[in-house]
């Protein structure tokens, strides 16, 4: 399928089928297209969690609002990550990045207030949701973005360090009686000469 068919069918999926689960190799892909995700400065300043444990996952269900009977149907819930730990993050880039890359860092990103600078890796995080989306489509994997989580109790049933969760990502299989599926429900955007200008 051409990525405009992707598009036109990729969604948020409401409702999956929670005896289908995702094969392991699949995982790794997934796991692969996160690593390989674009980022500023090639910073990478994330850590992806895939969470298939059912009892961690329902304990992530139940601090996640709206969304708790999405992930407990699901086949995982991927958590994004951002460092939260200035000092941390600047050892990785010092020990992985080029001269010049570190220089950027350390010229335009340092200076900033500390909110401002996290508010950067977050920006980061986001670039890979998109990469991780599409790559989820053509997999005929379906996905649930979510923001709609409470990070400080993700960040403690995951005990994290030096890295907050920022959103997290239901996929699996949907049911096929979903109701938000394109083929029942169709998808509502802007229309493009709203959004798109040409100079």
């Amino acid at each position: 399928m051409d990525f405009i068919n992707l598009s036109k069918n990729r969604y948020t999926t409401k409702k999956y089928d929670p005896l289908q689960v995702i094969a392991q190799e699949e995982i790794e892909q997934l796991k692969e297209i996160l690593r390989l995700s674009p980022s500023s400065i090639n910073s990478q300043p994330w850590k992806f969690i895939f969470v298939s444990d059912e009892e961690i996952k329902n304990k992530l269900a139940q601090v996640s609002y709206f969304n708790e009977q999405k992930i407990k149907e699901a086949s995982h819930l991927v958590v994004f990550c951002a460092f939260d730990d200035i000092p941390s993050f600047e050892h990785q880039i010092n020990k992985n990045l080029s001269e010049g890359a570190v220089g950027y860092y350390n010229q335009f990103i340092k200076p900033l207030p500390e909110s401002e600078i996290k508010a950067w890796f977050k920006h980061q995080v986001y670039l890979s949701l998109g990469c991780f989306l599409s790559a989820c489509a053509s997999m005929s994997i379906d996905s649930t973005p979510m923001e709609g989580i409470k990070s400080e109790e993700y960040n403690s049933i995951l005990s994290l360090k030096n890295y907050s969760a920022l959103f997290a990502v239901a996929i699996g299989y949907r049911d096929p009686n979903d109701s938000n599926q394109p083929s029942i429900k169709s998808k509502s955007r802007l229309q493009i000469e709203e959004i798109i200008e040409e100079l």
